[in-house]
């Protein structure tokens, strides 16, 4: 019966990250193309404001985590701040309506909309993943990791169906007399409704972790303690084992060992974000990435992995992890071979005229958010050459997956690429992301004390946004040609992985329920110890008082 619980409260979780994750990229995919034709910012602000956005929907996990774990705990943290999301999305919505206000309400009521969402997204992120492994008693390990999977593949379904679907919506719909925005917008927003529902609905169902105080305001005080005495004591004292240890005469050893437990695994996540600054510039391919996840997941839960354990081979979750990086740096390696330059020459005059320019490899373009929408054929493509003449070309096939160029100085057909060159780049990032980021959700919350789960999914999740921050370092400030970019990032990826795995060969696993365990024997024996101590005290008093009568 317990079983059966479970089993339907993780599936009002999984539902609520599916609608969740909808709301999320269905609005995003529209943003770049709302910033320009809606909004008429330019390519350099458009960019840049896409790009915080996304940073801050990555940073905002740490203080999703902080409420979580030290103030509301995670079921209440994620209603309150889908609440907020919701209301960010209904803000945004609203500036999309070209009949509400100036354009200056319209950037203000976007802009509002955009940070309340950062907030919603960022601070739940943490918190649902955590709470559906919550579900699952220590020793059903098995099913905690099916949950992780399941979770992982209702958010590229989410994923993949908005992505095709809003921007239909923005292009198809007509209203207020051009794209319908507002609807476009708007549909997520109701999805998000719906996820807060489903959640809610749930709640009966849910089994519960109570947050145990301000932990991370305690975490930072016992550092900061243990630090100053370390600085103030080593000189003379004996050394420690452990440079935490030397706050053992103020904290006590429990929360001591937590803190060890936490820090080790955010020192083994300190190379991961170059995996994410490598995955991360595949944006454009994100609808078939979301399909092939949705494909993987249960090819290698069902039969690669059991084989592998069949064949007696132990494959741990940090090797898995590497195995993933090792995979996305050959797909990017690949990519430097198949990066195509279509080159056409028109009339005899040479006033050349660049057409554009699409790269499905690098950071977001808003030049190349139209092409999501319609990823095959370009019948009808206005050119301006440099003396303003306009000419329409038909293109022809042009898929994603690789980079275009389009030169026009005389009048030839367009060459076609076809995906098919980019089939293995797909099938080796994909399986690299399957063993890395759903591995890495599952370690992330294994490997965490009751009491900092969500704290260390946000310590996971802030590598993401430094992986961003090294993709706006090396892409934008260096300059560098496309090919060798490519080949930059897939050779650092492979040196970060080799050091991962030395780094991962001395990691312990532990067991933080085994430890909550020992924890409570040695506390209950410390109490024992502290009776049999005051009865031994108090008989020797008896005796002493006795004695001196005498």
């Amino acid at each position: 019966q317990k079983s059966t619980q479970n089993s339907i409260s993780i599936c009002f979780i999984v539902v609520n990250e599916f609608c969740e994750r909808f709301s999320y990229y269905g609005m995003k995919a529209l943003l770049t193309l709302y910033f320009l034709t809606y909004l008429k910012w330019d390519k350099d602000l458009s960019t840049a404001v896409y790009h915080a956005f996304s940073g801050l929907c990555y940073f905002t996990p740490i203080l999703g985590a902080f409420i979580a774990d030290s103030w509301l705990g995670k079921y209440k943290t994620i209603i309150y701040l889908s609440i907020v999301y919701v209301i960010g999305h209904v803000v945004k919505s609203v500036g999309a309506i070209p009949t509400v206000g100036s354009t200056e309400l319209h950037i203000a009521l976007s802009m509002s909309g955009l940070i309340l969402i950062a907030l919603g997204t960022g601070g739940i992120k943490p918190c649902v993943a955590a709470f559906g492994g919550d579900q699952f008693d220590e020793e059903h390990t098995t099913e905690r990791q099916k949950f992780f999977s399941i979770f992982y593949m209702s958010i590229n379904a989410g994923s993949f169906l908005s992505t095709i679907i809003t921007p239909i919506l923005r292009g198809d719909v007509k209203c207020f007399g051009g794209d319908c925005y507002a609807l476009a917008f708007g549909v997520p927003a109701a999805l998000m409704v719906v996820a807060l529902v489903v959640f809610i609905a749930g709640s009966s169902l849910y089994k519960r972790t109570p947050p145990q105080g301000n932990v991370l305001w305690e975490v930072c005080n016992c550092i900061g303690f243990a630090l100053k005495n370390r600085w103030n004591k080593s000189k003379h004292d004996p050394p420690k084992k452990h440079w935490l240890d030397w706050a053992e005469e103020k904290y006590s050893m429990r929360l001591i060992q937590e803190i060890k437990m936490v820090l080790r695994v955010l020192v083994l996540y300190i190379p991961l974000p170059m995996f994410w600054a490598l995955f991360d510039q595949q944006s454009f391919y994100r609808m078939l990435n979301a399909l092939l996840i949705l494909v993987f997941v249960p090819i290698f839960d069902l039969i690669i992995y059991p084989l592998v354990r069949l064949c007696g081979l132990k494959i741990t979750p940090l090797r898995k992890m590497a195995m993933g990086m090792v995979f996305a740096a050959l797909a990017f390696g690949a990519a430097t071979l198949v990066e195509v330059n279509v080159v056409v020459r028109m009339s005899s005059n040479h006033s050349d005229c660049i057409l554009l320019q699409k790269s499905t490899h690098t950071r977001q373009n808003p030049y190349c958010s139209c092409f999501q929408e319609n990823l095959n054929v370009y019948t009808d493509v206005t050119c301006i050459s440099n003396s303003g003449k306009t000419s329409k070309l038909n293109l022809g096939l042009l898929d994603f997956g690789a980079c275009y160029t389009v030169i026009l100085t005389e009048d030839v057909k367009a060459n076609n690429v076809h995906i098919a060159y980019q089939i293995p780049q797909y099938i080796l990032i994909t399986a690299g992301e399957v063993m890395f980021s759903i591995t890495g959700l599952e370690f992330s919350y294994s490997q965490a004390p009751a009491n900092m789960k969500s704290v260390l999914q946000a310590g996971w999740l802030l590598t993401v946004a430094f992986g961003n921050v090294i993709v706006l370092i090396v892409a934008e400030g260096a300059g560098l040609e496309q090919w060798i970019e490519f080949l930059l990032f897939a050779c650092l990826l492979l040196g970060v992985c080799i050091i991962f795995s030395v780094m991962a060969h001395f990691y312990t696993y532990v067991d933080p329920e085994e430890m909550e365990k020992l924890y409570l024997e040695n506390s209950v024996r410390e109490e024992d110890d502290s009776d049999f101590k005051k009865k031994n005290n108090e008989i020797e008093l008896n005796k002493t008082g006795k004695s001196t009568k005498m």
